[in-house]
């Protein structure tokens, strides 16, 4: 009796097994995801530094952006299905956010330190979080995010001067990120995979005259688009198409707190590329924030993304 039903258990176990594989798979997804955007935007940025003296940070900004968008574009062939109204509709007030976004974070960068520029931004996406918030334990990890962003910022430094323009920069760029959290949905239900494609159009058009404007011939350089090619992957074409997968995935709060990362990517990326030095109180920081990160993943629920998979 053991022995005939040994083929039985044998086969749910199997198929146990693979949906259990399918659902670990499919959550793990996502969150790998977002972490892979924020290294490659935090290193991609790093390198955009270099290019500041040659073409300013509107310059690089255009640069990037436009690249980018062309080897988005080749890549989904948009060609192959004309814009109709509602995706303009998507298309436009979420490229416009993306691009002036980065514009106003490449001008803070070129004043205040990477990690700190990052640290500031980020008050955009938390205060998405924060509103979108339903849970009292999402609160409390929140709030550990936000006294690790205290601490990130070296505001006590004596010896470091902190640019007030390059602060208020910061969080102007801030306010676009948050708009580009909440813009991505839309764009993500109306124009699906290639949404990063139509986006990235859209930003190098806002950005392209502000470029051309500081940097002028200069822009096309075989060195200058040397370089500029190898940021527009790692800090566009490759992140936003990793975040565009996981905003599709992810309720709007849980992917808001879970960049709450990439200021102390940005901040390691810093010290490690630029040589932006931390104090021990903003390694306490980045501690800080990487725990809420790690807790918001496991105490994360079973609630269900906007976009289905489907």
């Amino acid at each position: 009796m053991a022995d005939s039903n040994r083929p039985f258990q044998t086969e749910s176990s199997m198929v146990f097994r693979r949906l259990t594989t399918r659902s670990t798979s499919s959550d793990f997804a996502p969150l790998a995801a977002v972490a892979t955007a924020m290294v490659s935007i935090c290193w991609g940025a790093s390198v955009a530094k270099s290019l500041f003296p040659v073409i300013g940070p509107a310059g690089t900004t255009a640069l990037r952006l436009a690249l980018a968008a062309a080897i988005l574009c080749s890549v989904f062939r948009v060609w192959r299905k004309p814009l109709d109204g509602r995706m303009l509709r998507a298309a436009l007030p979420y490229g416009v956010a993306l691009g002036c976004m980065n514009l106003l974070f490449y001008f803070s960068i070129q004043r205040i330190p990477l990690g700190i520029a990052l640290a500031t931004e980020f008050t955009g996406p938390l205060a998405v979080a924060t509103f979108a918030s339903r849970r009292r334990v999402d609160l409390a990890w929140i709030g550990l995010a936000v006294a690790g962003l205290a601490l990130l910022l070296p505001l006590d430094i004596s010896h470091q001067a902190i640019d007030p323009i390059g602060i208020l920069l910061a969080l102007a760029a801030g306010v676009f990120w948050g708009a580009y959290i909440l813009l991505g949905k839309r764009a993500g239900n109306a124009l699906g995979a290639a949404a990063p494609a139509y986006g990235m159009t859209v930003a190098a058009l806002v950005a392209l005259p502000f470029g051309v404007a500081q940097a002028g011939a200069t822009l096309l350089q075989p060195h200058v688009l040397a370089i500029a090619l190898v940021v527009a992957v790692f800090s566009s074409a490759i992140p936003y198409s990793l975040e565009m997968f996981a905003l599709r995935r992810l309720p709007t709060k849980s992917f808001g707190i879970l960049t709450s990362g990439e200021p102390a990517v940005g901040a390691l990326a810093g010290v490690l590329l630029l040589g932006e030095m931390l104090s021990p109180p903003q390694w306490l920081g980045i501690a800080a924030i990487v725990g809420a990160t790690i807790g918001t993943t496991l105490t994360a629920g079973p609630e269900k993304p906007v976009v289905s998979e489907a």
